[in-house]
């Protein structure tokens, strides 16, 4: 069932005025976000009409934008996606660990995104590795699916990196599976100092090699006696990095990595209505506990859109990554050798488990099998107005 309120229909409504008065200050990849989020599931997409076979009954489904910062266009990838991952999972507890960036750093990675959050990533990802490989402390080799999240819950700029790893990993000479402990995987306070040296002396290097940009109030920064004391009170803060409980199960990691994987910036579900008053909507105010969490905020359409656009990733950024025992080409033998040592069988290969012949939601009237009779494209209507009330709920693939 559609949302009362979707950030399409504030984007629509505000977007406009908002490009025109900010001309030449948005980027070509946030003028694409606008657009698509704008046009996803209209006619501007095209689409297609299907009809019953049973009933008769007829329906529009427009096709989808597919932009990974859409709120509606990330359901089916997830789903996708987790059906992937669900082979990887193995019969041990799962941690969830996270990374976060100081407000005096996110500053310098909002205008350096591509390079900054992939130095995030880079430095959050060996410093569990490490940590982990020593033998005070793990001794293994572990595995690590990471997610970036760049929002906190209202929209506004706080970069960090979600892990989901493994409570365990394989030994250095291959002989064995090392288990963590129940409810302690790595040192926290360890993983933090670690994490502080390794991105802090990187971003030096990424100033020194003329990588780093600045504008408006931090352009000083690109001097480097200024760019250097203005990280000297960040060396001696606290990183702090948080861990979790371990999930309660396999499935468990799966749910919580369907509402984590494909997120953006804010779902239409947590949108409460669009006024004059502005754009409400629900968040998360941390410094509450309990029922007192849950507040509404409201904004103003145009500084709604703006933080919205705090969040667009650069073309082509992968934001999520895996590392240690699920990377790259290596993943299916490390995940082989870990079922080995842990004596549990391979998941069967099901070569049968292709996508349905029909993927369409069934007939609203009598639950029959929906088939397309007609094809539009961009900008075009049906032919002629179908039977029933039309939907635009569906996508084509």
């Amino acid at each position: 069932m559609r949302a009362s309120v979707e950030v399409a229909d504030i984007f629509r409504a505000a977007g406009p005025a908002y490009r025109a008065a900010h001309t030449g200050h948005l980027s070509l990849a946030q003028l694409k976000v606008m657009s698509a989020i704008e046009h996803c599931r209209t006619a501007a997409l095209g689409g297609h009409v299907e009809a019953c076979e049973d009933c008769g009954q007829r329906r529009i489904a427009y096709n989808s934008c597919r932009n990974r910062h859409c709120p509606k266009c990330q359901g089916a990838t997830a789903r996708t996606w987790l059906a992937e991952r669900e082979a990887d999972l193995l019969p041990v507890g799962y941690f969830h660990v996270v990374f976060t960036l100081p407000a005096e750093v996110a500053d310098i990675a909002f205008q350096n995104k591509a390079v900054v959050y992939d130095l995030l990533f880079r430095a959050a990802s060996e410093t569990m590795l490490t940590i982990a490989a020593d033998p005070k402390h793990l001794g293994a080799r572990i595995g690590i699916t990471a997610v970036l999240h760049t929002w906190g819950s209202a929209m506004t700029h706080h970069p960090h990196v979600h892990m989901i790893v493994p409570g365990g990993g394989i030994a250095p000479d291959a002989s064995r599976w090392i288990s963590s402990r129940p409810a302690f995987l790595l040192p926290v306070r360890v993983l933090g100092k670690l994490f502080r040296r390794l991105f802090l002396s990187r971003l030096v290097a990424l100033h020194d090699a003329g990588r780093l940009a600045f504008f408006g109030a931090i352009a000083h920064f690109a001097e480097r006696r200024a760019f250097l004391r203005h990280l000297s009170p960040v060396r001696k803060k606290r990183w702090v990095v948080y861990a979790k409980a371990p999930f309660a199960g396999p499935e468990a990691v799966l749910a919580y990595l369907s509402r984590y994987t494909h997120r953006v910036a804010i779902s239409n579900s947590r949108l409460i209505r669009l006024d004059e008053s502005g754009v409400t909507f629900r968040y998360k105010d941390y410094r509450r506990e309990g029922a007192d969490r849950q507040q509404l905020m409201t904004l103003g359409p145009d500084e709604f859109i703006r933080r919205f656009l705090l969040h667009v990733l650069p073309k082509g950024f992968h934001r999520i990554r895996h590392c240690g025992l699920l990377a790259g080409s290596a993943r299916k033998a490390s995940l082989a050798l870990a079922r080995e040592l842990l004596n549990v069988a391979a998941p069967a290969d099901d070569d049968t488990t292709d996508e349905p012949d029909n993927f369409r939601p069934p007939c609203p009237c009598c639950g029959g099998r929906m088939i397309v009779i007609e094809v539009f494209e961009r900008w075009r209507q049906p032919r002629g107005p179908p039977h029933g009330s039309p939907s635009t709920g569906s996508s084509t693939p």
